[in-house]
Order: structure tokens, then sequence, then C-alpha cells
């Protein structure tokens, strides 16, 4: 088994590649295609590369200042609309020129992983769900620069890139199971789910006892778009096995937050 150190490092690398990979995707865009609408309600290409700066910015801040990040954010969930910072965000950010805004998000992913690479080992970092350790905030990073670059390559009109990284989106998407009951105010189940999705490459991804009732198989790149919440359950390539597991599978969220309200079944 890999050491602690071993596998920090792996995710930071990968948190560096995602970043990396997302931004070849937008470096070249003209004006007009950062102003293109996207599958999330009322976003544009900017919106969404503005989301993940500002991420990457408040993220930056609670590895750095955990006081700071705690106080703003009681000031902001004091709110009437609570979480209606989120979608402010964007839009501040999506007005910018799209060099300003894309030299901003590069800043930005360029300090976070040291940042967090500095944190001790063990040490957690508040955060708008529960508190995160390092390696857990560069998976979550991973993890919503794969479903918003989703977005992007979907209104763009190009393919999404599926690699190996697919891995940490299964498990933040496996580990967020009960935060997804709790955000809902339900009960989360009490024994554990067997998630055995199939990668890019046909290696398998599993999580939980090989021996459990409760199962979900089938692909990961849908498992994924589930659980970040880009594919309606009805046209995700995933299936589960128990009552619970079902239930699970229409509720899932890997992201902190009020739930989503995912997207529309497609057209038969």
């Amino acid at each position: 088994m890999p050491d602690a150190a071993a596998v920090s490092h792996e995710v930071f690398d990968d948190m560096r590649a995602e970043g990396e990979e997302l931004e070849a995707v937008v470096a070249g865009l003209s004006a007009k295609e950062w102003a293109l609408p996207t599958p999330a309600a009322g976003w544009t290409v900017a919106h969404q590369i503005a989301h993940l700066a500002w991420t990457d910015e408040r993220a930056l801040l609670a590895a750095t200042d955990a006081d700071g990040f705690r106080r703003e954010t009681e000031r902001l969930m004091a709110r009437e609309d609570p979480m209606g910072f989120v979608d402010e965000a964007a839009e501040e950010g999506a007005r910018a020129q799209p060099g300003a805004l894309l030299g901003r998000w590069r800043t930005g992913r360029a300090e976070l992983p040291a940042a967090l690479a500095a944190l001790p080992q063990g040490a957690r970092m508040p955060w708008y769900g529960l508190p995160m350790s390092a390696p857990g905030m560069a998976t979550a990073r991973i993890m919503e620069m794969w479903a918003h670059g989703r977005d992007v390559t979907d209104a763009l009109g190009v393919p999404h890139p599926v690699t190996a990284r697919l891995r940490h989106v299964v498990r933040i998407g496996v580990r967020a199971r009960d935060y997804a009951y709790a955000v809902r105010g339900l009960e989360p189940p009490a024994e554990p789910f067997r998630v055995e999705v199939t990668g890019p490459g046909g290696q398998v991804w599993a999580h939980g006892p090989e021996d459990a009732a409760q199962r979900v198989t089938g692909d990961a790149v849908d498992f994924c778009l589930l659980v970040t919440q880009r594919l309606h359950r009805a046209d995700a390539d995933v299936r589960a096995e128990g009552a619970d597991a079902e239930r699970w599978l229409g509720i899932a969220q890997s992201f902190a937050g009020t739930p989503g309200t995912g997207r529309e079944r497609k057209k038969p």
C-alpha cells in the first residue's frame, strides 16, 4: 500500500494535469466562444471558468487562513440567499476579459497545490460542506474541473477528455454518499455499498465490501456524470442492485452545498 505522502503527490500531480488539459481547451477561444451558453442554465463558458477560478481562490484561503475563511463563510451564510454567492461570483468573474479571466484562473491553480502540500499531514481545512484534508481538496478540485469541463466541451461541441484521473471523481462520488442524504435531511443507509465501475481503459475501480447487498455497477464516465449531476439517472449506463442503491443514484452529488437541479432526461 502506498504511503500517504505518495498518494498526496499523485493527486496533486493529477490536479495540475486536469487543469492544464481544460486550459488547453479554452485558451484559444474567441470572445464569441467564451460567451457560448453551456448546459448549466444561465452559465456561459466564461461563467464555468470564473467559477473554477473563484473556487480555487476560496480553497487557497481555506488552506492558508482558516479563520479568515470561516469568517467569510459565516457572513455569506447569514444572507437571505446563503448560497447565492456562488452564482454571483461566477457572474462577476464572467464579465472580465477572457485573457484576464484565464490569467486569474491560471494563477489560482499555480498557487493552490503548494498551499495544500504545506499543510501538516492529517490536517483538515474548513469547507462549505465538511472539513477536508489536503488530498481530499485536491480530489474535489479534480472533480470540479472535470464536471465543469464537461459543460465547456458540450458547449463547444468538442470531445471531453477521459483519462485515468476519472478514478478521483469516482472516489469522491462514493465518499460523498452520506453527505448526499444529509444535505437533504435524510438518514443515510447504515450498510456500506459496493461500487464497481469500468474506466476508459477497461480497468475496474471498486469501492466497498465485495459482499455488500447494495451494489452499483456500470460505466465510470456515466457514474461520474451522475454524481456531478451532469446526466439524468434514466440516461446513465449505471445499474443498481437494491432499493437503497437505486435511491442513492437518484440523489447522489459529489459537490458541497445544496442539492443541485440536475439535468433533464434526454429525448428518446
